[in-house]
């Protein structure tokens, strides 16, 4: 049986030849998110498969200058609008496989589901009915489809490892109105497919991203060298001391390329984690090396939390800025002390990539190496 055990290298694209005959078209509605910047980068490259690929990419911001170097058709619109949305990709006719990598987030799960629900419709009313060689399209969700939105913790959540056949929780989720939102659509068109992508905390790079857990543990590491601080492990002692998982930013990309062109992969759902697992206590020793700063235990008592040591901390972001001639943000802009929060305060639990291996995707990443690496994409 042929496995998928493709390992994306960045090698440079050849343009001395001419203009490119693409054999497909990618949509990325994301580009500048976290999953999307990845697929931005190894979707042009002359060795991925189904290749070669032209890619459109959407985002609802201007073009950051950090991503102006991709190769990649940029077009900036707010899916959540109806009329830009049509105004402004019902000409993509050439269209051959979509990957939605992007979500909105509401103050609670029911504005969750109301304007994600809202955004996935728009998009897939306008695309496949003006693109007819549209083919696949890949859904990114994530490992809350077996625990439960943010609203939902304490509602009972399955044990893990989590497998992709585990029924739906009794609570509102908007992966699931995604889900079904995605399999009412492709019924509509003969020979269009689906995937659907569940990973769990992201290692990887986007300015962009506000599910960026690497930047903002990027910056809480500055703040506490800048300062002479002890970098202080904000958690409970299970995510301190407890196995956990993280998926990399380039191999969801690889796995939704994959579902994208490989036949067995197509009308299924695949968790995607790295295929091993790690402590947060031996990262945080990493991340403390990294940026030259004494590493903090886990600490008894009252939990720390990065909410409250970071809620005075702008000014000494502002002068990091200044002193190191930063891209200028403010400290709300790149820490999201939330999620770390989240991350931290929970014992992570687990799933199993065996169904992704089944079907012929044999891809994996060490945990400890895609930690360093993303850090230093960002430094």
């Amino acid at each position: 049986m042929s496995s998928w055990s493709w390992y994306s290298a960045k090698k440079p694209l050849n343009q001395e030849n001419g203009p490119l005959s693409y054999e497909s078209v990618a949509l990325v509605v994301g580009i500048t998110g976290i999953v999307g910047n990845s697929l931005a980068e190894i979707l042009p490259r002359p060795d991925t498969p189904g290749g070669p690929w032209k890619v459109y990419g959407v985002a609802r911001r201007p073009r950051p200058q950090w991503d102006a170097n991709h190769p990649v058709e940029y077009i900036q619109c707010d899916i959540s609008n109806p009329k830009e949305t049509e105004s402004k990709l019902s000409g993509l006719k050439d269209v051959t496989h979509l990957f939605y990598v992007t979500w909105a987030s509401g103050s609670n799960e029911a504005e969750n589901c109301e304007i994600n629900s809202r955004m996935f419709k728009n998009l897939l009313n306008c695309i496949i009915p003006n693109a007819p060689k549209l083919r696949h399209i890949c859904l990114t969700t994530g490992k809350k489809h077996y625990f439960g939105s943010f609203d939902s913790f304490g509602i009972a959540a399955h044990d893990p490892p989590f497998a992709e056949d585990l029924p739906r929780l009794d609570a509102p989720n908007f992966y699931y109105n995604l889900e079904d939102i995605l399999f009412e659509n492709v019924a509509k068109k003969d020979g269009l497919t689906w995937s659907v992508h569940r990973p769990g905390v992201i290692f990887g790079f986007s300015p962009n991203s506000m599910m960026n857990l690497i930047c903002t543990l990027c910056v809480y590491a500055s703040i506490c060298k800048h300062e002479g601080m002890v970098m202080r492990f904000p958690g409970i002692k299970e995510a301190w001391s407890s196995y956990a998982e993280a998926s990399d930013a380039d191999l969801i990309a690889e796995q939704e390329i994959w579902a994208a062109v490989d036949p067995k992969a197509k009308n299924e759902a695949f968790n995607c984690s790295n295929g091993d697992v790690f402590k947060w206590k031996h990262l945080w020793k990493v991340l403390a090396e990294q940026f030259e700063v004494e590493c903090g235990e886990f600490e008894d008592g009252e939990r720390l939390t990065l909410a409250e040591l970071m809620k005075d901390k702008g000014s000494v972001w502002d002068e990091i800025v200044k002193q190191n001639k930063l891209v200028p943000t403010k400290l709300e802009e790149v820490g999201d002390w939330w999620l770390a929060d989240h991350t931290f305060g929970i014992e992570y639990p687990l799933d199993t990539m065996n169904k992704s291996k089944e079907h012929g995707f044999l891809g994996f990443r060490n945990s400890k190496s895609s930690f360093v690496h993303w850090i230093e994409q960002g430094l």
